[in-house]
């Protein structure tokens, strides 16, 4: 099953949540679960709630009782210990884990170090974990985002006045597509923004996909300048693989040093663009040239220009469409002797035909284990392909 989140209005946490049941993740079956976490002192509601005309389902989270602020291995505690599916486990952990990266980069301090004062409080807590357990309950393999809108004006914290988005906010949404919606306020939450960027695969308009379902979840604000929901489709994608249109971008350069080209490769990829390399060729005048090429979404191709232009010497590009076929992506952890590596399958007619170990995740193993990074990934695939060979 693939949930694709539409956030043209933002997204908080809650909204998350309630976008999920609205789409039909069962409410009690959600409370069983987030009861697992024994944390006590608050209760969980759902009530139906019109924005715009269109109605959605609005998550609260109650707290009874003043709940203490937790740092991040406090956090961690609580849903390990808990009676949790292991995907629903490892997904919150990731989660909170680049929220606490987040804020350490903020607050200029070690992740460890972090207090979690809204982000701790139990409300935050139960809205990750609940997004979590609510992808489970039915049956997510697959997240996918739409570009995720910025929000204008300040916040007031415990800090005094910030500027919105909120400095964690905008760390976490380094890699990710935004947009101007024209929201006065805050449009994405930290909690929201941690999930989201977390857990989806990519930005961009909705896939090729059969929904099953639609749900909407309900902000607190009303009225607004767009009904105050994160609408969510569930359905899923063709079995046999899937299709998009992406554009290539190309430029023959002559006359720009191999530092230059490296740099812009770099931050063709920084800004979001599927792919980017360079190629040695030969001109006119028997010149030694580079064809620096970009393979980016359609929506991208101007960010895209603009760099190619503005950081090279190039005095054109050319561009092409392309419709691309891609195997089905999911990613995976297996526990392996050297810690948790995520390993990334590919389906072509609902069959897995491969399998491979993320790089970022065995060089830093390998790196604590003093072993070679081949190690690491061998061991990876291996006990991948043991665990899931039909």
């Amino acid at each position: 099953m693939l949930a694709y989140f539409d956030c043209f209005a933002g997204a908080g946490g809650d909204m998350i949540v309630g976008a999920l049941l609205h789409a039909g993740a069962d409410f009690g079956a959600l409370q069983v679960e987030l009861a697992k976490l024994g944390v006590p002192g608050y209760a969980v509601r759902c009530e139906k709630a019109h924005r715009g005309g269109i109605v959605g389902l609005r998550f609260h989270v109650d707290a009874q009782e003043q709940q203490p602020h937790r740092r991040l291995g406090d956090i961690l505690a609580i849903t390990e210990n808990a009676a949790l599916a292991p995907r629903v486990k490892e997904r919150a952990r990731q989660v909170f884990a680049r929220l606490a990266e987040a804020e350490a980069k903020v607050h200029g301090i070690a992740p460890q170090e972090v207090h979690f004062h809204e982000i701790g409080a139990i409300d935050s807590i139960v809205d990750v974990v609940g997004s979590c357990v609510a992808l489970e309950l039915l049956g997510v393999e697959k997240v996918l985002c739409s570009p995720i809108p910025l929000g204008s004006g300040t916040v007031q914290t415990e800090h005094g006045q910030l500027p919105l988005p909120a400095p964690a906010t905008a760390e976490l949404l380094v890699g990710a597509k935004t947009f101007d919606n024209g929201a006065i306020g805050e449009a994405t939450t930290p909690t929201a923004a941690a999930v989201l960027t977390t857990l989806a695969e990519s930005f961009g308009p909705p896939p090729a996909m059969t929904v099953a379902a639609v749900g909407y979840g309900a902000g607190s604000r009303d009225p607004g300048p767009l009904p105050n929901l994160l609408r969510v489709l569930l359905g899923r994608q063709d079995p046999m693989g899937s299709t998009d249109t992406v554009v290539e971008l190309s430029a023959n350069i002559d006359d720009c040093t191999g530092e230059v080209i490296g740099a812009t490769v770099q931050k063709l990829l920084a800004a979001g663009c599927l792919d980017a390399w360079a190629c040695p060729i030969f001109m006119k005048k028997s010149r030694p040239a580079w064809m620096l090429c970009v393979l980016c979404e359609p929506g991208s191709v101007e960010a895209a220009q603009k760099i190619l232009f503005t950081e090279t010497t190039t005095f054109g590009i050319r561009r092409r469409l392309c419709e691309r076929a891609k195997l089905l992506r999911y990613h995976q952890t297996v526990e392996t002797p050297y810690g948790p590596i995520r390993v990334k399958t590919g389906q072509l007619d609902g069959r897995t035909i491969t399998a491979s170990a993320e790089f970022a995740d065995c060089l830093s193993a390998a790196e604590t284990h003093h072993v070679p990074v081949r190690e690491v990934i061998r061991a990876a695939e291996a006990i991948w392909w043991r665990e899931n060979r039909p």
